[in-house]
């Protein structure tokens, strides 16, 4: 056996041909090396190399100052099976372990020698592929550079930008290959492919016959421009949506594909798909969460000596950075403000601010209702004036499409505001604020939607003579599917224009006249602050819209996956402003504005 002695002694050789490694250090200086190896970030490292079969403990063969009070040490192969790097030692016993390694190959057999050079070499390998794979990253460069001017909050918001692009390309790749491609090739009849429709029993066949409504006769041009932006005409006869795919099941050389259970099946994959991925991602933040799950003297200490992020560069991101830090110590000491004054409210006073917050939860109701109610009501408008098929001009036909889409952003701006206005009088800490505000906002973006296919629904199913065939009105709803995707498809399209219309026509003039004005009332607007919260929220809710409207629409990831690789970049040129401000300068000269390009 071959260990680290205890006692400031050479390296001595033991009769059986191997060595045995004592550092000549003095008492004094087992203390650090010790009280490093206790930290949780090392202890957690041990664990993740180990794994759950792991047996060795790199602590105990390298805790040189209490080898024997450790138990017995691992073998030389497996000391050496790790780098000096690698272990909780100062510098220059990572130099004498580096020599003891290199001089004890000679001792080892030729068995182990080979493992050794082969373990070596492996991971060498691993390390050169896993950089190379890192290069063809997309964005890779992007990131970084936003990571390293405005720090690692804005970082981690293009990041998960990024991996919405990729989950949504994925989608695609999934709905294309397993249902439109044999969808595709069986209606041409492409590879000496054939397709059969095969009628439901106990149904009506006029549940089965779908005949578009679209243009027909002269059509203007924009009659094509309406039909992009609202998904009928002859969008409505393509790929895109659910009426396309009427195929039962298809001849593949010889083989049958059953069109519905592919549809079915690729369905379940794309949701088990994200929930895994989403999992995977989650992962490692909740790693962190219990490493920092730590009293409140040690959070202190940590934003103290530790929280500066030493990646910013860019002036105005350091001072976001000090004014969050500043933000996070006042949060703490108020934090613990509320918990003194909750110790000592009297029985009086619980009864006010539980009297208080039940009426202020019953606002939050309403509000919430008001909003659901204008949702269902601008729905059943919607759906009425576009099916009765009167001739209105281009803006008020579009206006009327997308007012189930308007009502609902406005629902989304409105809400928030009132609850983030009314969360201040209900007297609950700063951490809980957020908490609670960011709870609601969530439950208003999604429920919103639910409210929308359940004003659908409500559409779609009657109860009069014209659903008794088919159980939904199948006169102004031929395939109530395609109806749904179209409805999801408007709501995709309305949300990736309200969000380049803020960035591009509010925030972005914003930042060029604080920037190059020095009027005091634009100075006192200041810059408008990346709201990682609220963008994060945005994203959520396009991505919600896409996993719903896959299933009626199976091309939407497609257009989501184009919606975040343009907003990556809009948000990293125009609000950000890294991009443009390379492009253009602005200064005053005699009185005037002037713009060149550099």
């Amino acid at each position: 056996m071959s260990g680290f002695g205890v006692a400031g002694e050479l390296p001595a050789w033991r009769g059986d041909g191997r060595s045995e490694m004592f550092f000549p250090e003095e008492a004094h200086a087992a203390a650090p090396a010790d009280f490093l190896q206790e930290l949780p970030s090392y202890r957690s490292v041990l664990r993740r190399r180990a794994g759950p079969g792991g047996g060795h403990d790199p602590q105990g063969s390298l805790g040189a100052r209490a080898g024997e009070a450790r138990g017995p040490q691992p073998e030389g192969a497996e000391l050496a099976a790790l780098p000096p790097r690698e272990h909780a030692l100062s510098i220059a016993e990572k130099r004498r372990l580096r020599d003891y390694q290199q001089a004890n190959i000679k001792y080892l057999s030729g068995w182990n020698q080979w493992k050794r050079t082969s373990s070596k070499s492996w991971r060498k390998v691993l390390k050169d592929i896993k950089e190379s794979l890192s290069y063809l990253q997309l964005w890779r460069h992007d990131i970084h550079s936003i990571e390293g001017k405005f720090g690692t909050g804005i970082q981690s918001y293009f990041s998960f930008l990024r991996f919405l692009v990729l989950l949504n390309f994925l989608i695609f790749i999934l709905m294309f290959g397993f249902v439109t491609f044999p969808t595709v090739i069986s209606k041409y009849g492409i590879f000496n492919s054939s397709f059969a429709k095969i009628s439901p029993k106990n149904t009506d066949s006029l549940c089965t016959v779908y005949t578009p409504s679209g243009n027909k006769g002269l059509v203007y041009f924009y009659s094509y421009l309406k039909d992009l932006l609202t998904g009928t005409g002859f969008l409505e006869t393509t790929s895109l949506f659910y009426g396309y795919y009427e195929i039962d099941a298809a001849l593949l050389r010889g083989v049958r594909y059953n069109f519905p259970l592919a549809y079915l099946l690729t369905t379940f994959a794309y949701l088990a798909l994200s929930l895994v991925w989403i999992i995977k991602r989650s992962v490692s933040g909740f790693k962190q969460s219990l490493v920092h799950d730590e009293d409140q003297f040690q959070s202190y200490c940590n934003k103290v000596f530790a929280g500066w992020d030493f990646c910013i560069t860019d002036l105005n991101a350091a001072r976001l950075k000090h004014r969050s830090l500043q933000y996070e110590l006042q949060t703490d000491l108020e934090e613990e403000r509320i918990k003194q004054k909750i110790a000592d409210r009297t029985m009086k006073e619980k009864l006010r601010i539980y009297s208080l917050r039940i009426f202020l939860n019953i606002i939050v109701l309403a509000v919430l209702l008001g909003c659901f109610y204008s949702i269902y009501k601008a729905t059943a408008f919607s759906q009425e004036k576009s099916n009765n098929g009167s001739n209105t001009d281009l803006q008020t036909n579009l206006l009327v499409q997308y007012l189930p889409s308007m009502v609902i952003t406005l629902a989304n701006f409105v809400a928030p505001q009132i609850f983030s206005i009314l969360i201040r009088f209900e007297d609950y800490s700063p951490a809980f604020e957020i908490k609670l505000t960011l709870l609601r906002c969530v439950f208003v973006r999604l429920a919103n939607i639910g409210v929308l296919l359940f004003s659908l629904w409500s559409q779609i199913h009657c109860a009069n003579d014209n659903c008794k065939a088919c159980g939904y009105n199948y006169k102004l709803y031929p395939c109530w599917e395609s109806a749904v995707g179209q409805e999801m498809y408007k709501l995709l399209i309305f949300d990736f224009m309200i969000i380049l219309a803020v960035t591009l026509f509010m925030d972005f003039p914003r930042m060029l006249l604080v920037t190059h004005c020095s009027w005091k009332l634009v100075q006192w607007c200041g810059l408008q602050e990346f709201g990682i919260s609220d963008n994060v929220l945005e994203i959520i809710y396009g991505q919600t819209i896409c996993w719903i409207g896959t299933f009626f629409s199976p091309l939407l990831p497609a257009i989501a996956t184009i919606k975040y690789f343009i907003i990556f970049y809009v948000k990293k040129s125009f609000e950000l402003g890294q991009d443009f401000a390379k492009l253009l300068h602005i200064w005053k000269q005699n009185g005037k504005w002037k713009m060149y390009y550099i």
